[in-house]
């Protein structure tokens, strides 16, 4: 004899075999004797469970025992996810001035698939550089750009969305307006002092996602005479108890990349990396509403979050440059300059420190 017992759902067999004796039909408890065992493997095969007291994503833990003998297993119990559906565009049509078939790329229609989103605060000269840059490469892609600069300047040209927020909102609240206004299959965000390049191959990056479950792809920050060096790659390695909170090691180089399932350029890793990077609109981590102004590097926040959550990938062929930041300080702009009052503020800032921990403590950290 066997005994089945569930607490959020019912059981029940979808078939009776010949010899099986069953009591409690229907029930939570369900109860099978027979006098062959195979006959009772066989009825096992054709038990059903249906759940009873819905949660949208939770378990069951079913008691199956025997004579002197007991075990469990779980039911997972959640809603089956809708499927989102995209206009694949047309087959073959493609964005690129070069020829996509030769590259490889499988002649994806990157303006039916990509919208690029970015953020921009008082940067207006490196903003447009990036449009033009953008325009030469894919002039028909769209760009959604999210602003909370104080006096906002116009921005106008073929499919382009500049959207306006209050002063200050922050990086967060920015990349949240930029994305829900994504309606196509993918969104590449950047950095909005990034420079495409030849190099700068988005349709590399649709395809590994095509192709693998990955939630995101990243490309890899090249330079222009920047002294910071937006060629290296920052990644996680894993965490490390300490005391009352965890540490996080961050690691500056190429990145620390598993083995290489994909391309041969392309490897998973950690999501705390610094670069472009395309991905499902659905599959970001739910960012903080909190307004980031001048406050830890924006990165760090935002891939904490992931962290645990998002599949990345890396491809270290797709590279976009990073406008350069060696202006003598005579020839900044009045913008550049309020720019990095906010972006690297005094390092005994009250704001600062307070923002630091609220953020280690949120996150639970006690050194980074």
């Amino acid at each position: 004899q066997v005994n089945l017992t569930a607490s959020l759902g019912t059981l029940a067999v979808a078939a009776e075999v010949e010899g099986v004796a069953l009591r409690g039909e229907g029930q939570p408890h369900l109860s099978l004797a027979a006098a062959h065992l195979d006959h009772l493997n066989r009825q096992l095969q054709f038990v059903t469970y249906t759940n009873t007291q819905f949660h949208p994503d939770t378990a069951d833990i079913v008691q199956f025992s025997t004579d002197g003998h007991s075990a469990a297993f779980a039911i997972r119990i959640r809603h089956p996810p809708t499927p989102r559906l995209y206009g694949p565009g047309t087959p073959g049509d493609s964005d690129g001035d070069g020829d996509s078939a030769s590259a490889g790329d499988g002649g994806y229609n990157i303006s039916a698939l990509v919208t690029v989103a970015t953020k921009t605060f008082l940067r207006y000269d490196k903003l447009r550089g990036l449009i033009a840059s953008i325009r030469r490469f894919y002039p028909s892609v769209t760009i959604v750009v999210a602003d909370d600069s104080q006096r906002p300047e116009p921005l106008s040209g073929p499919h382009l969305e500049h959207y306006l927020m209050p002063f200050g909102k922050g990086w967060f609240a920015g990349r949240n307006l930029a994305v829900s206004q994504v309606t196509t299959k993918y969104v590449l965000w950047v950095d909005d002092d990034f420079i495409f390049t030849p190099r700068t191959r988005l349709e590399k990056l649709v395809d590994v996602l095509e192709r693998t479950s990955l939630d995101l792809v990243r490309g890899t920050g090249g330079t222009r005479g920047d002294m910071e060096g937006h060629g290296a790659t920052g990644s996680t390695r894993g965490h490390r108890r300490a005391g009352s909170g965890q540490c996080i090691p961050t690691v500056w180089g190429r990145g620390w990349q598993e083995g290489c399932r994909g391309p041969p350029t392309m490897g998973p890793q950690d999501p705390l990396t610094v670069g472009p990077g395309v991905q499902r609109p659905g599959e970001e981590p739910r960012d903080s509403s909190e307004p980031i102004v001048g406050s830890l590097p924006v990165p760090t926040e935002f891939f904490i979050d992931g962290l645990g959550v998002l599949h990345v990938g890396s491809c270290e062929d797709v590279v976009v440059d990073h406008a350069s930041k060696l202006a003598l300080p005579w020839r900044r702009s009045e913008g550049e300059r309020q720019y990095n009052r906010y972006r690297y503020p005094a390092a005994r800032d009250d704001s600062l420190r307070l923002k630091q921990r609220l953020f280690f403590f949120k996150n639970r950290f006690k050194c980074m």
